[in-house]
């Protein structure tokens, strides 16, 4: 398993623990981890979570009148290499 695929997989665990039902998905650049949040959700539990996900290279929550709360992270498959690490259009 990739690294990325590992420490996805950590994260999961790691919020699967809080109570939090997660799935992993795997992707051509990166790995994701996204977990349904309840309404209910302690505000430790909040702190926790937002803890587990700043291990990934990127995340957020996505909420909607619909869907509810999905918290989500994203682990990138390869390090930039030297060079231009910020993409096109970045600003130094």
């Amino acid at each position: 398993m990739p690294a990325s695929g590992v420490t996805a997989a950590a994260i999961a665990a790691r919020l699967s623990a809080i109570g939090l039902p997660t799935r992993v998905e795997e992707h051509t650049r990166f790995t994701t981890v996204e977990a349904e949040v309840p309404e209910t959700l302690s505000a430790e539990s909040w702190r926790e979570a937002l803890d587990v996900v700043a291990e990934a290279d990127r995340f957020g929550l996505l909420a909607t009148s619909l869907n509810g709360r999905t918290l989500w992270a994203a682990v990138r498959k390869t390090v930039p290499a030297t060079g231009d690490v910020g993409g096109p259009g970045y600003q130094r």
